[in-house]
């Protein structure tokens, strides 16, 4: 018996409701006509990855901060607007990018 058969034996007159979820995250951030920056660095001989050129709001490049960093299972900042991954993972934040509908410029050896 799994729990769904326990909670109608517990509830009998409960009727479940319907609810959608929307595994696409598209629609929440604004799509926007320029391209963003993917640059490669290395600071204190470490190499970073930087996203630049977001017009949107901030908190929306903030939620996308986040996706690409759990994503990529990697640390990362946000500061004046700009993303910060650690690791050169341009090929990989690009392709992620391109699936969200963002237009993506690689600048940078």
């Amino acid at each position: 018996m799994d729990l769904k058969d326990q909670l109608k034996n517990l509830f009998p007159d409960h009727v479940p409701e319907i609810t959608e979820h929307h595994n696409n995250d598209q629609n929440d951030l604004w799509l926007q006509d320029d391209p963003i920056i993917c640059k490669y660095e290395k600071r204190k001989g470490k190499p970073i990855t930087i996203l630049e050129g977001y017009t949107g709001a901030t908190q929306d490049f903030k939620k996308l901060a986040k996706e690409l960093k759990t994503a990529l299972s990697v640390g990362g900042s946000f500061k004046d607007d700009k993303i910060i991954i650690q690791g050169d993972y341009r090929e990989k934040i690009m392709e992620i990018l391109k699936d969200k509908g963002f237009q993506v410029k690689r600048v940078g050896g």
